[in-house]
C-alpha cells in the first residue's frame, strides 16, 4: 500500500477537469487472475496488493481525496479455509510492512468492518495503524475488511437504538462505518461482474458506477484514467432535472 507511484504520464485533460473526491473500488478478480496462470489463489491476492499500492499512488497524483476499497467481505468467510487464512495473514503482514510508508506519505488509514472473528494480532494491528495515521490528511484510505453493507446498516441502527436515539436518515448516516468521509462519487468494479455485492449499500445511492473486465491484478493506470474520464463526462443530478443542474452551475 505504498503511495510512491511508478512513473506516470501526465493526467489527461478530461480527467483533470472533474476528479471525483471519493473513489470506491470492488477489487474483484484475484482468484481468476491466479487460475489463468496456474497459480494458487493466494498468489492472486498478493498480486492484488501490488495493484492497490499503485492505485493509491495514482489517486494521490490525480487529487482524489478519499479511496475506499473492498478487501474482505462478510460473505468471504465461506471461502475455503486455507484461502481465508492466507488473506488474514496477508492483511497482518500488510499492516506491518506498509503502514510506516502510508504514514510517511500522509495517508490516513481506516479499516471499516466488524472485528468479530478476526485474529487478535490483526485487531491490534488495525487499531495501531489507525492511531498512527490519524492526523494525516493527504489521502483517506478506507480498507473495508470483514465488511458488508447490510452489516453496516444494522450496526448503525443498533447503535442508535442502544442510546435511545430516533432512527432517522441523518442519524443513520452519522452512525455508519464511513461517516468520517463523504459518500463515494465513483464506484469502480473490476473483474467483469456488474453487481454491488453488498458493498456500501447505504453510501452509494447516488454514486456513478464504472465496470471493467480487467481482473484486479491487471488493473492499470490507463484503465484507472478511463474510469475517471468516464466520471468526468457524466452529469450528476441527485433527483433534479438536467435543466436544474445546468441552471445551478450557471448561477
Amino acid at each position: 500500500m505504498s503511495v510512491t507511484p511508478a512513473a506516470a504520464p501526465g493526467v489527461a485533460p478530461d480527467v483533470a477537469r472533474q476528479v471525483p473526491h471519493h473513489v470506491a473500488i470492488v477489487m474483484d478478480g484475484n482468484g481468476r487472475w491466479a487460475r489463468q496462470r496456474l497459480l494458487p489463489r493466494v498468489a492472486g491476492h498478493r498480486a492484488g496488493m501490488e495493484t492497490l499500492r499503485r492505485v493509491i499512488g495514482w489517486s494521490v497524483q490525480r487529487g482524489v481525496q478519499v479511496l475506499t476499497v473492498f478487501a474482505f467481505s462478510s460473505e468471504n468467510w465461506s471461502r475455503p479455509q486455507d484461502e481465508v487464512g492466507a488473506i488474514l495473514r496477508l492483511m497482518v503482514q500488510a499492516l506491518m510492512d506498509e503502514v510506516p510508508r502510508l504514514d510517511e506519505a500522509g495517508v490516513r488509514l481506516h479499516v471499516p468492518g466488524s472485528r468479530v472473528g478476526l485474529p487478535s494480532a490483526l485487531v491490534q494491528g488495525i487499531a495501531e495503524a489507525e492511531r498512527r495515521t490519524a492526523s494525516n490528511d493527504r489521502l483517506v484510505l478506507n480498507v473495508c475488511f470483514n465488511y458488508g453493507g447490510r452489516w453496516d446498516i444494522v450496526q448503525a441502527a443498533q447503535a442508535l437504538a442502544a442510546h435511545g436515539e430516533p432512527i432517522t436518515e441523518s442519524a443513520l448516516a452519522q452512525a455508519m462505518a464511513l461517516a468520517h468521509v463523504p459518500d463515494p462519487d465513483l464506484v469502480i468494479r473490476t473483474g467483469g461482474e456488474q453487481r454491488i455485492s453488498n458493498f456500501l449499500l447505504w453510501q452509494i445511492a447516488y454514486s456513478e458506477l464504472f465496470f471493467t473486465d480487467r481482473l484486479w491484478p491487471a488493473f492499470d493506470e490507463v484503465e484507472y484514467d478511463r474510469a475517471l474520464a468516464a466520471y468526468a463526462q457524466r452529469q450528476r443530478r441527485f433527483g433534479r432535472t438536467p435543466e436544474q443542474v445546468q441552471a445551478a452551475r450557471a448561477a
